[in-house]
C-alpha cells in the first residue's frame, strides 16, 4: 500500500474532525482557545487516531464511525506533549520545529491549555460514537483512556521517567517506564479501536497487546532518534535526554544493541499484525513506520 498517501488521506480526515471538535480560536476564552488550537494543529502526525480507525477495520468495523472518538486521543496526546514540554518537566522550547506552548504564549496558559485538552477529551469520549446503541462502549471507552492515562500509567511513567533521571542504568526500569509513559496511550488507541467495533474477550486482549508493544516500539525508535537525528529532522530539540541523564535504550543497552532490540520488536509485531489483520494491512505497515521513522 501506499502509506505516505494513506497517512495523509488519514491525517486531513482528523484534522477536519478535530477543527469540528474544538471552539473556535475567536471564542470565549479566546487566548486559551488559540493555545489550544495552536498545540493541536503544530504539524502532529496523529499516529493515535490512525492506529485507532486501522483497528476498527481490522475488526471489520466501520472507521467512520469512530472518527470523533479516535480524535479524542489527539486531545490526550497533545495534552501530554505541552505539559512535557513546561520548564519543571522536560523543559523543552521547541516542538514539531516550533516554539512549544509555554513559549509563544505563557507558562500558566500553557497548563490550563493542557487542563482544558484533557477535559475535552473525555467530553468527546462521553459522546461520540453518538446513539443509545453505544452508550455501554462509550463508557467503557472513558474508562480506557482514564485508566492508561492515570497514576498507574502515562502519569505514573512520567513519575518515574523524572525520577529515575540520573539514576544507574537498569533495563526492568526503563521498560517499566517507556510501557507506561508512551506505550499506555498507544495501546489504549489500538484497544479502542476494537472496543468500539464491539470486540471482546480474548481478542480485544490481542488488540490490546499489539498496541502496547507497538508503544514500546515507538519509545524504542524515538530513544534512537534522539541520538541520531537533528533538530531539523526532528522538529525538536535532539541530544536532551543524554544531556539530562535520562534512562533510554541507547543509555542502559548501548546504540548499537537498541537498534537490535528495535528490529527484533518490529519483525514479531509485523506477525502479530497479520494475525489481526488476516494479511497484510495497515497495522503491519505502521509497524514499519514506527520503527523505520526519522522524526
Amino acid at each position: 500500500m501506499d502509506l505516505a498517501a494513506f497517512l495523509t488521506e488519514e491525517r486531513e480526515r482528523v484534522d477536519g474532525a478535530l477543527n469540528r471538535l474544538l471552539a473556535p480560536a475567536d471564542a470565549w476564552p479566546a487566548r486559551l482557545h488559540q493555545a489550544m488550537r495552536y498545540a493541536v494543529f503544530g504539524g502532529g502526525k496523529r499516529v493515535r487516531p490512525v492506529l485507532a480507525r486501522a483497528a476498527c477495520r481490522a475488526a471489520g468495523g466501520d472507521a467512520e464511525l469512530i472518527l470523533e472518538a479516535a480524535c479524542a486521543l489527539e486531545m490526550v496526546h497533545t495534552y501530554s506533549l505541552i505539559h512535557d514540554d513546561l520548564p519543571a518537566l522536560d523543559d523543552d522550547t521547541l516542538r514539531r520545529g516550533r516554539a512549544t506552548v509555554h513559549v509563544a504564549f505563557d507558562e500558566a496558559l500553557a497548563i490550563l491549555a493542557g487542563d482544558a485538552l484533557l477535559t475535552e477529551a473525555f467530553a468527546v469520549l462521553g459522546r461520540f460514537p453518538e446513539g443509545d446503541g453505544f452508550a455501554a462502549r462509550r463508557a467503557d471507552a472513558c474508562r480506557l483512556v482514564a485508566e492508561a492515562i492515570g497514576s498507574r500509567g502515562m502519569v505514573g511513567g512520567q513519575v518515574e521517567d523524572l525520577e529515575a533521571t540520573g539514576a544507574t542504568p537498569d533495563g526492568v526500569r526503563l521498560e517499566r517506564i517507556h510501557r507506561a509513559k508512551t506505550g499506555a496511550l498507544l495501546g489504549v488507541a489500538v484497544e479502542l479501536g476494537a472496543l468500539l467495533e464491539g470486540v471482546e474477550g480474548a481478542s480485544r486482549a490481542e488488540f490490546a497487546g499489539f498496541g502496547r508493544r507497538l508503544g514500546l516500539l515507538f519509545q524504542i525508535a524515538d530513544d534512537i532518534l534522539d541520538v541520531t537525528g537533528s533538530a531539523a529532522s526532528l522538529g525538536k530539540s535532539p541530544g536532551k535526554d543524554a544531556a539530562a541523564g535520562k534512562l533510554t535504550y541507547p543509555a542502559v543497552y548501548g546504540l548499537e544493541a537498541a537498534r537490535r532490540k528495535r528490529d527484533e520488536l518490529a519483525s514479531s509485531l509485523a506477525d502479530e499484525a497479520q494475525r489481526l489483520e488476516r494479511g497484510l494491512g495497515v497495522l503491519g505497515a505502521l509497524v514499519n513506520y514506527v520503527a523505520r521513522r526519522d522524526r
